[in-house]
C-alpha cells in the first residue's frame, strides 16, 4: 500500500486521470448534445407520420357518420381505422356526445389525461401526448372531426373526437441503440484519451526526473552536475534556472572550501608555531614557580598569573592542534584491549577527582574492549571535568554494557551530575566548537573546545554521544562506543551491573 499511494499522488497518474476526465466529458457532453437532436428528430419523425396517416384516414371514413353517427356506426369507424393500421399495433376509440366505442377494452380511455380531454373538446387540430402505461411508451393523439357548411367555410366542430394509443417500442429501441452507441463512444475516446495523457507525462516527467536525479546527485556533494536544455518551455526554463543555480552553489562552496581550508590551515599553523615559544614559556613559569614562597604579595600574584594563563594556553593550542588533525582526516585509533573501569579510574585518578565523584563500575576484569586508551581518557576527563566546573555534586560516572542490539553490544559511559542542567537553546549546540552556554561567562577554563573534541574522538570509535537534562539530576552525558574484543565473547558480554 506504501507503494500505491505515492504512485497514485505522482504527476502522472494525475495527468492521466485529467485526460481521462477531460475525454469522458468531452465524449458525454457531444453524446448528450447529439442524443438530446437525435431523438427529438426521431421522435418528432415519428409523431408527424402518425398523425398524418391518422388523420388521412379518418378524413377518408368519417364522412358516411356524420353530423349524427349512431352506436354502429361509431364502432364501424373505430374498427376500420383498426383494421388499415393493423400492422403498427393501433388502438382506436372514439366519443360522440354520450356514447363510446374502442378496439380495446374501456380502461384504455384511462390513459387520455384530463388535460388532452380539455383541450379537444376547444380545438379543431390535432392534439397529441405521450404518456407511459406498465412502464410503456405510447402516443396518444386526440383528433376532432371538424365540418363546414355551404354557409360558413369555418371549420365546425361536429362533437365526434377519434383517439389513437399508438405504441413507441421501435422509437424507443432507437434511444436505446442511441445511448449504446454513446457509452461506446464514450469508451472508445476514453482509450486514445489515456494513451495520450501517457505520451504527455512521459515527455513533461523526462526533464522532471532529470531534475530530480540532478538534485540527488547535488545533495550527495556532486555540484558539477548539469541539465540538458531542450527547446524554449516552461520546463526548459526550469532546467536552465536549475544549470545557473548550480553553478552559482558550486562557486560559493568551492570559496567556502578554499576559505574553510585556509581557516584550518591557519589555524594548524599558527599552533605548531606556538608550541616551541610556549615551551620555553613553560619552562621559565615553572621555574619561576619554584621561587613564587620568596617573593612578596604583588608578585606572586604576578607569577602566578603568568602561570596559570601560560597553562591555558598551552592547553588551548593542544586542542587546536588536536581539532586540525580531526580536520585534516589525519586522526587516527591505536586500539588496545583494556580493562574500561581500571582505565576510567586510572583518569579520575589521575586529576584527583576520585573522591569527587561517585563511580558505578564492574567489578574489577569483568568489561574489557577494544578501544584507544588515550582518547578514551580525553573524553572521560572531558565529560568529568564539565560536570564539575559547571554542574554540582554529587556527580556521578557510571559503566555498563548495553543489551544486544542489532548493531550489537554498546559500552555505556554515564556522567551525571546534580546541578541546573543545561538550557534547552544550548541543547543543539553543546557540542558546536567555542560554544559556551552561559554567554556572559567570557573567560574560563576550558577553551570551548573539549566537548567539540570529545564529540570528535566518540565519532572516531563509531559511538554517539549525547547531552540531555534529566528531572532531579541536571545534565547527563551519555557514551556509547561499540563493544569490541580480541578474545572470544564469554560472560564478559552481559551487561554489567552497576555497583
Amino acid at each position: 500500500m506504501a507503494k500505491i499511494f505515492p504512485a497514485m499522488r505522482g504527476l502522472r497518474f494525475r495527468l492521466v486521470i485529467a485526460f481521462a476526465l477531460v475525454a469522458v466529458v468531452s465524449a458525454l457532453s457531444t453524446g448528450a448534445l447529439a442524443f438530446r437532436e437525435a431523438r427529438t428528430a426521431v421522435l418528432q419523425q415519428s409523431q408527424d407520420t402518425v398523425i398524418q396517416q391518422f388523420r388521412d384516414t379518418v378524413d377518408a371514413l368519417v364522412p358516411r357518420f356524420v353530423p349524427e353517427p349512431d352506436q354502429q356506426g361509431l364502432d364501424g369507424l373505430v374498427s376500420q381505422v383498426a383494421r388499415d393500421h393493423r400492422s403498427q399495433g393501433w388502438r382506436v376509440f372514439a366519443t360522440y356526445g354520450g356514447r363510446r366505442a374502442g378496439t380495446a377494452s374501456t380502461e384504455t380511455f384511462d390513459v387520455v389525461t384530463p388535460a388532452l380531454l380539455r383541450s379537444v373538446q376547444t380545438r379543431a387540430s390535432a392534439v397529441f401526448q405521450r404518456v407511459s402505461d406498465d412502464g410503456r411508451p405510447y402516443l396518444v393523439v386526440g383528433l376532432p372531426v371538424t365540418y363546414t357548411s355551404d354557409v360558413d367555410s369555418v371549420p365546425t366542430l361536429s362533437g365526434l373526437v377519434v383517439y389513437l394509443l399508438v405504441p413507441q417500442s421501435t422509437e424507443l429501441a432507437y434511444v436505446h441503440a442511441m445511448i449504446t452507441a454513446i457509452e461506446r463512444a464514450t469508451l472508445y475516446a476514453l482509450a486514445p484519451a489515456v494513451l495520450l495523457a501517457l505520451l504527455a507525462a512521459r515527455g513533461v516527467l523526462r526533464p522532471v526526473r532529470a531534475l530530480r536525479r540532478a538534485t540527488r546527485q547535488m545533495a550527495q556533494g556532486h555540484l558539477d552536475v548539469r541539465l540538458a536544455v531542450h527547446g524554449s518551455d516552461e520546463l526548459a526554463d526550469l532546467s536552465s534556472s536549475f544549470n545557473d543555480t548550480a553553478a552559482a552553489l558550486e562557486r560559493s562552496v568551492t570559496e567556502l572550501r578554499r576559505l574553510e581550508a585556509q581557516a584550518r590551515r591557519f589555524a594548524a599553523d599558527v599552533s605548531h608555531e606556538l608550541r616551541t615559544p610556549l615551551a620555553a614559556m613553560s619552562a621559565v613559569t615553572d621555574v619561576l614557580d619554584e621561587d613564587i614562597p620568596g617573593l612578596d604579595g604583588e608578585q606572586a600574584a604576578a607569577v602566578g598569573l603568568i602561570s596559570q594563563e601560560t597553562g591555558r594556553l598551552i592547553t588551548l593550542v593542544d586542542d587546536l592542534m588536536e581539532i586540525s588533525r580531526f580536520d585534516a582526516g589525519a586522526a587516527r585509533l591505536n586500539l588496545d584491549e583494556i580493562d574500561l573501569a581500571e582505565s576510567v579510574r586510572r583518569t579520575l585518578a589521575a586529576r584527583g577527582w576520585l573522591d569527587d565523584v561517585d563511580i558505578r563500575f564492574p567489578a574489577p576484569g569483568t568489561l574489557r574492549a577494544r578501544v584507544d586508551p588515550r582518547r578514551l581518557d580525553v573524553v572521560v576527563a572531558n565529560l568529568v571535568g564539565n560536570a564539575l566546573r559547571h554542574g554540582e555534586p554529587p556527580v556521578r560516572v557510571s559503566l555498563g554494557v548495553t543489551e544486544a542490539a542489532p548493531e550489537g553490544a554498546h559500552i555505556v559511559i554515564e556522567v551525571a551530575d546534580h546541578g541546573p542542567g543545561i538550557p534547552q537553546t544550548a541543547l543543539p549546540h553543546i557540542f558546536e566548537r567555542f560554544y559556551k552556554a552561559d554567554s556572559t561567562r567570557t573567560r574560563s577554563e576550558s577553551s570551548g573546545l573539549g566537548l567539540a573534541i570529545t564529540a570528535e574522538n566518540v565519532r572516531l570509535h563509531g559511538g554517539r554521544l549525547r547531552a540531555e537534562n534529566r528531572a532531579g539530576q541536571g545534565a547527563v552525558f551519555t557514551v556509547e562506543l561499540p563493544l569490541r574484543r580480541d578474545s572470544p565473547p564469554d560472560a564478559a558480554d552481559r551487561p554489567a551491573d552497576l555497583a
